[in-house]
């Protein structure tokens, strides 16, 4: 038994050698040229790094061999915290050093690994005390990256492991200044803690615009850590209901899941969401028929601009979800390569478009009988349109048994006759009829209807989406 568990002992050891040996901490996609040892690089693999490597220090460091321990730290140093303090070419710290990138997750997970690993490792108080006084800043400018109602663009995978890695240092930082730096006080991290419960389409199941997964893995420690926090019992809901995350694989996380559990006393069904969710600066309508009915209708709506990170040219995009499944889909996320990331990336079938850009605001509504979003389009596409108006309608009827989904596509052309289509977008199968075309999913079906009207400087289009009862004929 002893020999079994010294043998453990050495390969992790070795393990931890290996990573320090290594030329750089930094993910292959993100290390652009040959490996400047005068110039590391810091992305999410090297912070993470980072902070694993100090909080097994911290954990095991009496009994790692002195050698190790010195040698973790003087690695962690030369690849994260001198560069961090004494260089200004990080884009995720503050935006600079690249025009045009929009800080995003990375913001925080770099954030949050070197600043850890700074309070773990430093033993000169002053050192982590700059560090951190740079990173609270930037960390500001990635709380400002959230709209009004805690909404993130990046959707709630990204939201997820960012806002993560912000946790776990403002839990970090908290402790280590006896409470005097609360960073995770204030309403506007009880909203952005709220996200996933807004954008949740079934178990499971997300809104899933731009490059966010439709099968999101959140992870239970994070939640649960939030929901007493912030005293967010629905959080608490969620948390249990989560299966074993990847994050978890995490030294970082899977040490928080000992100690962060979701199990809170009374949980008891399913987490139920809003009837309707809006939020307001990425105009994101998520609109339910019948919240506690897992199978039942959901229109969700997209407006914003095609400047976000981890953007597709998806503006006006909607997506109709049905019985567990998207009958009207997102396309999701292309194969993460260079060239997605790089000038080629409105080349690739899920992020191009017809050259959308920006919608504008026309009409937000919900009450008893419909949810109604008005969205303004002209200005998504280029002057070769020639539009003068294209005002998109996108309406959750109540009345209906099952209620149903109304699409209003109205253009007006600046100075002839033009052409107008309406896409839908389904991995299902398609059957068109003379009068309606049937979307058919896995597990549920939409009866789309069309009309059309022709005008010399205008055209309009209606689509009602109506649920199909299984084994009903249409």
């Amino acid at each position: 038994m002893r020999s079994r568990h010294c043998r453990r002992w050495r390969r992790r050891c070795i393990w931890t050698w290996a990573i320090c040996e290594e030329s750089s901490w930094a993910w292959p996609a993100h290390q652009e040229t040959l490996t400047d040892f005068d110039r590391p690089v810091i992305d999410l693999s090297a912070a993470m790094t980072a902070l694993t490597l100090a909080e097994l220090d911290v954990l095991l460091g009496p009994r790692l061999e002195r050698a190790l321990g010195q040698r973790i730290r003087a690695e962690v140093d030369r690849r994260c915290l001198t560069p961090y303090l004494d260089r200004h070419d990080h884009w995720w710290l503050h935006g600079s050093g690249q025009p045009g990138r929009a800080l995003n997750n990375w913001t925080a997970v770099c954030n949050g690994g070197v600043l850890g690993a700074a309070l773990y490792l430093e033993p000169d108080p002053a050192r982590p005390a700059d560090i951190v006084a740079r990173g609270l800043r930037s960390l500001d400018d990635y709380l400002d990256t959230f709209d009004p109602n805690g909404g993130s663009a990046e959707g709630p995978g990204y939201r997820s492991y960012g806002f993560g890695y912000f946790t776990i240092l403002a839990h970090l930082v908290e402790q280590r200044t006896d409470g005097k730096i609360r960073l995770l006080d204030g309403e506007r991290i009880r909203q952005i803690a709220q996200f996933p419960l807004r954008t949740l389409l079934s178990p499971g199941q997300f809104v899933n615009f731009s490059d966010c997964d439709l099968h999101v893995s959140l992870t239970p420690a994070h939640l649960a850590f939030l929901a007493r926090r912030l005293d967010l019992q629905d959080l608490m809901q969620v948390a249990a209901e989560q299966g074993l995350s990847s994050r978890e694989r995490e030294l970082s996380w899977g040490l928080r899941s000992l100690v962060w559990r979701p199990d809170q006393p009374g949980l008891d069904g399913r987490f139920t969401p809003a009837r309707h969710d809006w939020l307001s600066g990425q105009m994101w309508l998520i609109a339910r028929f019948d919240p506690g009915d897992a199978t039942g209708l959901v229109l969700t709506v997209k407006g914003g601009h095609n400047d976000e990170p981890h953007n597709q040219n998806d503006v006006g995009s909607f997506i109709a979800h049905l019985s567990g499944e998207s009958i009207v889909a997102d396309p999701g996320r292309g194969r993460y390569t260079r060239s997605y990331f790089g000038p080629q990336r409105y080349q690739h079938l899920v992020c191009t478009s017809r050259g959308q850009y920006r919608a504008t605001l026309q009409d937000h509504h919900a009450d008893d009988t419909q949810d109604r979003l008005v969205l303004e389009l002209k200005d998504a596409y280029p002057a070769e349109a020639d539009l003068a108006s294209l005002r998109r309608t996108l309406t959750l009827h109540r009345r209906q048994s099952r209620g149903a989904i109304q699409l209003e596509d109205v253009v007006r052309f600046a100075s002839e006759p033009g052409r107008l289509e309406s896409v839908l977008i389904t991995f299902g199968q398609v059957e068109v009829g003379p009068a309606h075309v049937l979307l058919r999913g896995q597990r549920g079906s939409l009866r789309v209807v069309f009309a059309l009207q022709q005008r010399s400087s205008s055209a309009e289009i209606r689509l009602l989406l109506e649920p199909v009862q299984s084994g009903q004929v249409v």
